[in-house]
């Protein structure tokens, strides 16, 4: 197949059919895997690492609000898989995020957990995605801190970008 005829069979994908656009992250956290889960599936450990004012029920089909001072973004748990998966689907918040997807997998490997994250089904990839892209890394940072001294830098004094 030349160059041509590789154009002409993209061109052809129905639109429906394309990737979505979708953050992703890695780090890696000193501490077992048990000890990062329940920062990522708790209240408390949330208001600790991402904003400190959320709310709400972080168990499976429960509802999890964070807020950002006037802005609330709502997070319906979709599962809960202990030491190893978190996911969440956003169903209230910027345009943007309703309906998108947002997962940690944790894996221990060498003494640490792995964590990676995703951010997914985007309908595009702006000016804003590029924003909550490092937002997302600034949270894990935080998550990080937190799990590993005890101490977090959730919103409103987290790194503004």
């Amino acid at each position: 197949m030349n160059l041509l005829q590789a154009f002409e069979t993209s061109a052809q994908i129905p639109q429906g059919d394309l990737p979505t656009p979708e953050i992703k992250h890695r780090i890696a956290i000193a501490a077992p895997a048990a000890t990062v889960f329940e920062a990522l599936s708790t209240i408390g450990g949330l208001a600790n690492s991402w904003t400190e004012t959320t709310s709400g029920t972080s168990e499976v089909g429960g509802v999890i609000d964070f807020r950002f001072g006037e802005h609330v973004s709502s997070m319906r748990v979709e599962r809960l898989l202990p030491d190893r998966r978190v996911e969440w689907q956003c169903v209230a918040s910027h345009p943007d995020w309703v309906g998108t997807r947002v997962s940690f997998e944790l894996e221990e490997e060498g003494g640490k957990t792995q964590v990676a994250f995703s951010h997914a089904d985007w309908r595009e990839s702006e000016r804003f995605f590029a924003h909550c892209s490092t937002k997302w890394a600034v949270f894990l940072v935080n998550l990080k801190q937190l799990v590993e001294s005890g101490a977090g830098r959730p919103f409103p004094r987290d790194i503004q970008i």
